[in-house]
């Protein structure tokens, strides 16, 4: 395949593995960076680099100019910000900014990023998948309401415009690269490390991120226009993925069964103190109402329609707890 691509979020951790993917596929691949991008998941890959910023749709144009496909990866993964009109900029705006560039720009086919968290779930506590009923009442806190909107915006943009557009849905990625770490990568560090000492009543769809990057380049060559795929792993209880991550470290914590009702206030709390500080809060209340369901579902369509095949859980958290090591976290 000699298709050039821009891959937005490319920096990041979902971006970079599809980055990597699709050269390994034989893409031509271009990048969007800010100025202030931290470029260590890209040194060493022989990919463009185009400086531009979603929040500004004038900087998009040279980037996508004589782009074959766009791949949407980039957005602000925060259960909690300071100022949380910074989150509806890059992930709805920035959305919008940069499928109306694809459009200028004559882009032919468009992989969106969207998440899981815009999906429903069902009442009985089974898997969801994409087409479980939801709406907005059902967004809990800033990024998954953002990413709901957002996900909306480039379907009506993509219906409006005639546009081919192919959304995945990735659960929650885990696996190298993860430099910030993104919240569930703080989740299998802190476990990894040995501080995770409770736990609450919920659960993760846990997914190796290179499987999802490969969903991504499958979504892109088999997907399709105007469908929806969840790219998920495998099922895990909280208590599960700390014992689990902790094990691959090499420990064996005692944990502690917390209720939600207590640990509701504990989240308040946290994230008084961080409006105070600037600094990112332990605990989100965003982070303790989603804990009340079990985040579990499908990914039987991707398979189906795309022969999307990910891993076991494990190897995800061998390759994340290797990665942090390796690269001074702990």
């Amino acid at each position: 395949m000699n298709d050039t691509v821009l891959v937005t979020g490319a920096t990041g951790f979902v971006g970079s593995a599809v980055a990597r993917r699709l050269l390994d596929a034989g893409y031509t691949v271009r990048t969007l960076v800010r100025e202030s991008s931290r470029l260590d998941n890209l040194r060493g890959l022989d990919v463009e680099l185009f400086v531009g910023d979603l929040r500004i749709p004038d900087s998009l144009a040279r980037a996508m100019k004589g782009c074959d496909g766009l791949f949407h990866v980039a957005a602000d993964y925060r259960l909690w910000a300071r100022s949380p009109h910074e989150i509806y900029a890059s992930n709805l705006r920035g959305s919008r900014n940069i499928i109306l560039a694809a459009i200028r720009a004559g882009v032919g086919r468009i992989v969106y990023t969207s998440s899981v968290a815009t999906l429903g779930l069902p009442a009985d506590g089974s898997q969801g998948d994409e087409e479980t009923p939801v709406s907005a009442s059902d967004m809990i806190g800033h990024y998954k309401r953002s990413k709901f909107l957002a996900e909306q915006k480039v379907r009506k943009l993509a219906e409006k415009e005639g546009l081919d557009v192919v959304t995945v849905n990735p659960s929650a990625p885990v696996g190298p690269r993860d430099i910030k770490p993104t919240p569930t990568g703080r989740l299998i560090l802190d476990a990894a490390r040995g501080r995770m000492p409770a736990y609450v009543d919920t659960g993760l769809n846990i997914v190796h991120v290179d499987d999802v990057a490969t969903g991504h380049l499958q979504a892109y060559e088999h997907g399709t226009r105007g469908r929806r795929y969840v790219l998920g792993g495998e099922d895990m209880t909280l208590q599960q993925i700390i014992l689990e991550a902790a094990a691959v470290a090499g420990r064996k914590p005692r944990l502690v069964r917390m209720p939600h009702n207590v640990v509701m206030p504990f989240a308040y709390l946290s994230e008084g103190v961080a409006q105070l500080t600037g600094r990112a809060p332990a605990l989100t209340v965003a982070g303790a109402k989603l804990a009340k369901k079990k985040m579990f579902f499908s990914h039987a369509r991707a398979e189906r329609e795309l022969g999307y095949q990910p891993r076991p859980a494990k190897a995800a958290f061998v390759d994340a707890v290797e990665w942090f090591r390796s690269n001074g976290y702990f």
